[in-house]
């Protein structure tokens, strides 16, 4: 018997005031896979994250999130197993990092008022902090944070509900390159410390990708590019194709890179000498 998958969207438009956001778009999300969904600015990528999330609904088309199908289903009973990475996360008072991470417990921005956490729920805040590289630091608070640390954090927060579905919402935003790939390694280690859950990662930098992708989606204009394994889709005709500009794809252990292609033929990809030099 194939197991249920954890996310389901089937043949999804989407329109807003008149214009056509999303146009037939489907994808099928197993447990354990982590897909990337890229794509210019534009393409529709964040409003096919609002489906995955459970917060936006489609025009037409279905969407299933854990087994359930928007429309027949407590909205807020199914968001609690779904966890949200934004950097944008919009924190207006100066929880510490433990407090952040227990918001996950509550699915709210701030404490909620006369709500105390468990000894249980401590210890479980205190070891996901542990998960993600912050010992230590778990009474610093959400100012003094690099944005490094206020990413881990969040990915503390949505791991601490047991979440079955993970989104990161272009994570590695306003990070420099030693924060991003600290982040990326974070992500990583989620494969060997939560093996069943299932991610998407939207972003439009293939460098942001993690290692541990198993599957892409590519759009273009509210409509799929290509999809796949991550190897097979994630491809200088591929990326070419959705971004409209010749752009050379190398992939090299585990991790893509991106540079313009200015070689004979539309989307023609460097040799390995280039590479080298």
């Amino acid at each position: 018997m194939t197991p249920t998958p954890v996310l389901e969207l089937a043949d999804v438009t989407f329109r807003r005031e008149g214009k056509q956001i999303i146009d037939g778009i489907s994808l099928t999300v197993h447990a354990g896979e982590h897909w990337a969904l890229l794509g210019p600015n534009g393409a529709g990528k964040s409003t096919l994250l609002g489906f995955c999330g459970a917060v936006t609904f489609p025009t037409s088309g279905t969407v299933r999130v854990l087994g359930e199908q928007l429309g027949r289903v407590d909205l807020a009973r199914l968001r609690h197993s779904i966890g949200h990475v934004n950097p944008r996360h919009p924190l207006q008072y100066p929880l510490t990092i433990r407090q952040v991470v227990l918001t996950g417990i509550t699915a709210t921005i701030d404490t909620p008022m006369r709500w105390t956490p468990t000894a249980d729920e401590l210890r479980r805040a205190d070891a996901m902090i542990d998960t993600v590289g912050l010992k230590g630091k778990a009474e610093d608070t959400w100012p003094t944070l690099s944005q490094g640390e206020r990413g881990r954090t969040l990915i503390a927060r949505a791991l601490i509900a047991q979440p079955r579905l993970l989104l990161f919402d272009e994570p590695s935003t306003g990070l420099d390159v030693a924060a991003r790939e600290q982040l990326l390694e974070t992500i990583d280690t989620l494969g060997d410390t939560h093996p069943e859950v299932a991610s998407v990662l939207v972003t439009h930098h293939l460098e942001e990708l993690p290692s541990t992708t198993t599957h892409a989606l590519l759009i273009a204009d509210g409509r799929t590019v290509a999809d796949g394994p991550a190897i097979d889709t994630v491809t200088t005709d591929n990326v070419s194709a959705a971004f409209d500009h010749p752009v050379a794809v190398t992939y090299h252990h585990g991790r893509w890179t991106a540079r313009a292609a200015h070689r004979t033929g539309p989307w023609a990809a460097p040799t390995d000498a280039e590479l080298r030099h």
